[in-house]
């Protein structure tokens, strides 16, 4: 069975299990370095499963970084008819994206 961590970063939470690669919110690490996360929420293995209260103490999960990049462009564009006022804004999130390398418990 394999084993399967959520944890909390950048204000979200994510399920993550070795191998996995997400993206998320940017972190000030340098590409091909490798980033701990320490708060972790709850972590399933072949044991059981253990659910912090808020976090599994000991617990921490392991990774890499792979890239640091931007998303794809989002478009804000406000309108008020009869008033001739519209704006129309651009936004590209910043994002890291990190493979998970390994899940450690205590």
């Amino acid at each position: 069975m394999a084993e399967i961590a959520v944890i909390k970063t950048g204000g979200k939470q994510y399920v993550v299990s070795p191998g996995k690669k997400i993206k998320i919110e940017k972190l000030a690490a340098e590409e091909g370095s490798n980033v701990e996360f320490p708060e972790v929420l709850l972590l399933e293995n072949g044991k059981g499963v253990e659910v912090g209260a808020p976090l599994v103490k000991g617990a921490k999960v392991i990774g890499k970084v792979l890239k640091q990049g931007k998303g794809k462009k989002v478009v804000i564009f406000k309108y008020k008819p009869k008033k001739r006022e519209k704006t129309k804004k651009g936004h590209r999130q910043s994002f890291t994206e990190v493979q998970i390398t390994s899940i450690e418990s205590a």
